[in-house]
């Protein structure tokens, strides 16, 4: 099956449309019909070339030097066309969000309570199916890497069925996309993670997609003050339209102009760290404005050759403080995206704000654009019909 995709095919080099091959699902995966792609920073960081391994690793688990050529795209949502033999809880009609996070039920991580760190993430970054071993997409006779493992910035998407997500039919799917990957990790990031509790001062450095999401988990567990930190002005204006009490620029405004009245000096009881690129400088900053016992939460994708932070460790020591680290805001995806969906249809999770713009799958390159230059909380790219 030929179908349109967008590619990477090298570090740095634009998100390129292509047609590509894809063969037929195999036992454990399903063909899914994308209908939503949200426009995930994550993709950005992979294209400058900060998502890979050591290359050893990569030999062993992909056979070759590089990530590249990879389809990108990790957080989506469609229908099911056809599934492979020895899928149990998958039909074609199915409505379904891929989870960049596969949970397979089975392993320590699964069965402990913990789906997020589930084992079979141990290839996300770059190989064949989980499934066998071998490749399903190609261009121009290469073997195609993707993104998570599910590469959703194609037409159709061959995947384990691991790494998707049933919904009931009458949730919104291009709600539901975004839900899939940054609202979940954020909302998470804030409830799962952070342990938000009623009555919180919490910050939140970084207000794009997954930052919103982490804005509207803290509301929602009763945090009595959100304090939004992004230095494009624009962010921190649509963080206070979804509920942030506080708007600030840097950590440093937040901590001489808001924190002083706002806590008598005690600071926040959760800071969640979602900017698009993290730098080992911004986790002291983050720590500073942490009160005694209180957590900060590191929730950006760090890029892969970055090796220190700076933390003051004898205050971090003294006052007793927590840094966490998080993947999908330590939830797990067959129960909350679901669940954060149905917020949705009842009007509970205004998800539908995040959305600056929809771009057609040719428009890829020109949405990463509008991402970079700040235009973008979340673009999404809207499937034409087949």
């Amino acid at each position: 099956m030929e179908v349109r995709a967008a590619l990477v095919t090298q570090a740095g080099g634009p998100f390129e449309v292509h047609t590509i091959e894809v063969d037929p699902p195999r036992d454990h995966e399903v063909q899914v019909r994308m209908a939503f792609a949200g426009l995930c920073w994550s993709d950005e960081t992979l294209r400058q070339g900060g998502v890979t391994l050591p290359v050893d690793l990569l030999r062993l688990v992909s056979g070759r030097d590089t990530v590249f050529p990879i389809v990108a795209g990790h957080e989506g949502a469609g229908v099911v066309e056809e599934v492979g033999d020895q899928v149990t809880g998958l039909a074609p009609g199915d409505h379904v969000a891929i989870s960049f996070v596969p949970s397979c039920g089975t392993c320590d991580y699964c069965r402990s309570g913990r789906p997020y760190l589930c084992d079979l993430m141990a290839t996300i970054v770059a190989g064949p199916q989980i499934s066998d071993g071998t490749y399903r997409h190609r261009f121009e006779g290469v073997d195609l890497n993707r993104m998570c493992q599910v590469g959703a910035f194609a037409e159709r998407v061959v995947v384990h069925e691991a790494s998707l997500v049933r919904l009931d039919d009458w949730l919104d799917l291009r709600a539901s996309a975004l839900i899939s990957c940054g609202v979940s990790t954020g909302w998470g990031s804030a409830v799962n993670r952070g342990q938000v509790r009623a009555g919180d001062v919490v910050a939140v450095i970084g207000c794009g997609g997954v930052g919103s999401g982490a804005i509207l988990g803290a509301l929602g567990a009763g945090a009595r003050a959100v304090i939004a930190i992004d230095t494009d002005a624009s962010k921190v204006e649509r963080a206070r339209a979804l509920g942030a009490t506080h708007g600030c620029a840097t950590t440093l405004e937040a901590a001489f102009e808001v924190l002083p009245e706002l806590t008598w000096g005690k600071n926040c009881d959760v800071v969640i760290v979602t900017v698009n690129k993290l730098h080992g400088d911004l986790i002291e900053q983050a720590r500073s404005i942490t009160a005694k016992g209180g957590t900060v939460v590191l929730t950006s994708l760090a890029p892969a050759d970055l090796q220190s932070i700076d933390l003051n460790a004898a205050m971090f020591a003294m006052y007793g403080q927590d840094l966490r680290g998080t993947v999908f805001g330590a939830g797990n995806p067959r129960l909350q995206i679901p669940m954060l969906a149905r917020w949705h249809h009842e009007g509970r999770l205004p998800v539908d704000d995040l959305i600056t713009r929809e771009y057609d799958l040719e428009e890829v390159e020109q949405g990463y654009a509008d991402l970079r230059a700040g235009r973008n909380v979340r673009g999404v790219i809207r499937f034409a019909s087949p």
